[in-house]
């Protein structure tokens, strides 16, 4: 029989909940001990799991595995912590708040090459996505000529805890390092590496120390562009990815949240036509089901108990695209200037 993982989780809230329903539909994992500030006190809830006040007690636990559902500023702190204990960790994104919060912990990994590190880039399990990568993978459309992407919401919506996503000192970024890191992850996914970036960062409408809006123009070394838009003036929340290659196009819309507030999860496939009248074949799959959160952790548990390399959410991937995310900050330059952002950290390792 395949052991089962013993699991903590530091960060109790919306995600960590969410985390550990998948965690328990699971036969090879199970919780048994939780920390969120909010609890009073230590303890245990009705179901035996044991919970703390603080994670540092967590930490204690004899776990196999940590899952890490805390604030930015913390994140990358405990994510080490873990490694330090011998524990295998999964940490939601972003990484950190910075690039160098990244860069600490694939210090510290290096230092446990045995255990599993995984990040929360869980929108690369939508099965819109993966259809998506499947198609344009196989040259049936062609290379990739460019992409564009909108990821937006009313707000910086903290879901009912508090306000740090929109504080700086505890967030790090705004709604391209919160939300559009995920879009940010998409276009890495299926163009590559960018290496020309320009862009706009503002906070214009709300007001925060954090951006409510980015927008980047970005090339790739063989000529893909790609164009980002990460908003939190999006009134109708709203996912749109297309990509566009030299035989049709693959057209992403709406994405299966918790919200339910992005519409339908569609992906349109479009074949050319050789007359050119701008009126093509296309097909549009609805998807009715989100899959992202159990694949992902079957995915990490795999990983672990098969001595897999994590294929998705490595520290390599999270690094990259972290980078990727503080190049879009720091290409404008009233916006680098203004928050001191760069400093080095944000060149891509070979």
């Amino acid at each position: 029989m395949t052991r089962s993982l013993k699991v903590g989780i530091a960060g109790y809230g919306v995600v960590g909940k969410r985390r550990r329903q998948f965690v328990e539909a699971r036969t090879d994992m199970k919780t048994v001990a939780v920390a969120d500030r909010t609890f009073a006190g230590d303890g245990a809830l009705e179901d035996g799991v044991r919970y703390y006040a603080h994670y540092e007690r967590l930490l204690s636990e004899p776990l196999d595995v940590l899952f890490v559902c805390l604030t930015n500023d913390v994140a990358a702190d405990v994510t080490i912590a873990g490694l330090e204990r011998g524990f295998h960790v999964f940490c939601e994104k972003p990484p950190g708040r910075d690039v160098a919060d990244i860069a600490r912990v694939i210090e510290c990994e290096k230092r446990h090459r045995g255990l599993k590190l995984k990040y929360g880039f869980n929108h690369r399990y939508h099965d819109s996505v993966r259809d998506a990568l499947k198609i344009a993978r196989s040259g049936e459309l062609g290379r990739i000529i460019n992409l564009r992407g909108v990821y937006g919401k009313s707000g910086i919506i903290s879901f009912g805890q508090d306000d740090w996503r929109s504080k700086r000192a505890i967030a790090g970024g705004g709604i391209l390092l919160d939300q559009g890191i995920h879009m940010v992850d998409l276009l890495r996914l299926f163009a590559g590496e960018f290496r020309d970036i320009h862009s706009f960062i503002s906070n214009a409408h709300w007001g925060h120390d954090v951006e409510d809006n980015a927008y980047a123009l970005m090339r790739t070394a063989d000529g893909i562009v790609a164009m980002l838009h990460s908003t939190a003036t999006q009134w109708r929340h709203r996912f749109k990815l297309e990509v566009h290659l030299e035989r049709g196009a693959l057209l992403l819309s709406g994405i299966l949240s918790g919200s339910k507030s992005y519409g339908a999860e569609t992906l349109t496939t479009v074949w050319a036509e050789d007359d050119g009248r701008g009126d093509p074949r296309e097909q549009t799959i609805r998807y009715n089901r989100d899959p992202s959160w159990a694949d992902e952790i079957a995915e990490f548990a795999e990983a672990i108990l098969h001595n897999r390399p994590v294929a998705n959410g490595s520290s390599e991937e999270a690094l990259r695209t972290m980078q990727l995310v503080y190049r879009i900050y720091c290409a404008d330059g009233e916006w680098k200037a203004r928050w001191s952002l760069c400093d080095g950290t944000t060149e891509t390792r070979s």
